[in-house]
């Protein structure tokens, strides 16, 4: 039996849990070498033997037999698909999903490529990524491969926009970090906007491409505290808290320099970036167009206030662990997306039950459009239209 029974939930926010090589067979041969020096690539090999256990324990007949009773219990690696792509859509059949948009996990961020000089590494590892995202995500309709573009050149920011919708992308990752030496909102970027609006594809930003905690909050003179994993590399309570700062900048400067504008239809997501600052943001955004409309000709230009072009083209999943709720009441019924994470451990082992639970006493067409609707009308053609309401995942 399915996890989801007689609903249709779209997943905005699932991933792959890749082994280190998942890149080699993608990479143009030249550039192979230049991306195994990487110290990050090198850091992420981590401990020896590993992969190769976890590429054993999915050949175990014992191990795979359980395999539906542990759907949302098993995580990271020792997930059903979470790096073999045959595997993915058994497990989307078990978790009952109409749908999941599908990001990477070990490339999250392009490795930080683009905020140093390597031009033609930047690119070459994103295309790489598409590739392999593309690829994995091809052996079934409902999964929904993310394609990311670094927004390091204007010119080739454009062409990698166009290799990802034409390997067949369904939405156009980017960094929520500004870029070194422009903003994200600059003119030049208007090719970018331009394909993605064309195409009905969404652009989205993921944690992991945010500007991380200065580490010298780390030094309180305290012992070091364990993260979700039991390491000190992922989120800790101080290092969760700027987590959406980048995005919040960035989207204002989409709305406030008229990106969005130049781009009515063209949707935004923030997934994995939480959602409780998004009632308080908008109002931010309201407050500054109200005190600068006097000065500022670019304000007069905005076909609305930012907050109304926030409902109309923005769309932000919210953490299990946060009122969804209390953020669809104070920021409107429109915005906010259901994401499962999995099989990531932050995802949890019921995240439908969370978020019903915080969603106890919100009108029933907003809870509808949380788990279907919004997620519809941000991926646009990116979500074929038989998958958006199927009729075999509503009781009859």
């Amino acid at each position: 039996m399915a996890y989801v029974q007689d609903q249709i939930v779209h997943d905005a926010d699932s991933h792959l849990m890749e082994l280190p090589d998942c890149l080699d067979p993608y990479f143009a041969a030249k550039m192979l070498a230049r991306y195994h020096a990487l110290p990050i690539y090198k850091h992420k090999l981590g401990k020896p033997g590993w992969a190769e256990a976890a590429r054993r324990q999915h050949e175990d007949p014992d191990f795979r037999a359980g395999a539906e009773e542990n759907i949302l219990l098993r995580k990271n690696q020792a997930a059903l698909g979470a790096f073999r792509s045959d595997d993915r859509p058994k497990a989307i059949d078990y978790l009952g999903f109409a749908s999941q948009l599908v990001f990477t996990t070990f490339c999250l961020g392009n490795f930080q490529l683009e905020y140093g000089d390597d031009v033609d590494l930047a690119y070459a590892a994103a295309t790489a990524h598409n590739r392999m995202m593309t690829d994995f995500c091809s052996v079934d309709r409902r999964l929904l491969a993310t394609g990311y573009v670094p927004l390091m050149d204007f010119e080739r920011a454009a062409q990698a926009t166009k290799e990802a919708i034409e390997l067949g992308a369904k939405a156009i990752l980017i960094a929520s970090r500004c870029p070194k030496g422009h903003s994200p909102s600059h003119i030049g970027f208007d090719p970018v906007w331009a394909q993605a609006h064309e195409a009905g594809l969404p652009i989205l930003f993921h944690v992991g491409g945010e500007e991380k905690l200065n580490p010298d909050y780390f030094e309180n003179g305290l012992p070091r505290v364990k993260d979700f994993h039991g390491g000190e590399e992922n989120f800790t309570s101080v290092s969760f808290m700027p987590i959406p700062n980048s995005v919040m900048q960035t989207l204002a400067c989409l709305i406030i320099d008229g990106v969005m504008d130049r781009f009515p239809k063209l949707k935004f997501g923030a997934i994995e970036l939480g959602a409780s600052w998004v009632p308080s943001w908008m109002r931010f955004m309201d407050s500054s167009h109200q005190a600068f409309f006097k000065n500022e000709e670019r304000l007069h230009r905005l076909s609305a206030a930012p907050s109304e072009i926030v409902r109309r083209q923005v769309r932000v999943t919210p953490y299990p662990h946060e009122d969804a709720g209390w953020i669809i009441a104070n920021s409107g019924d429109d915005i906010c997306l259901f994401s499962s994470d999995f099989p990531h451990v932050e995802g949890g082992r019921n995240p439908l039950k969370r978020f019903n639970d915080s969603l106890a006493g919100t009108p029933q067409p907003a809870v509808d459009r949380f788990y279907r609707e919004n997620f519809i009308d941000l991926m646009g053609r990116g979500l074929a239209a038989d998958l958006r309401r199927p009729a075999h995942l509503v009781a009859a």
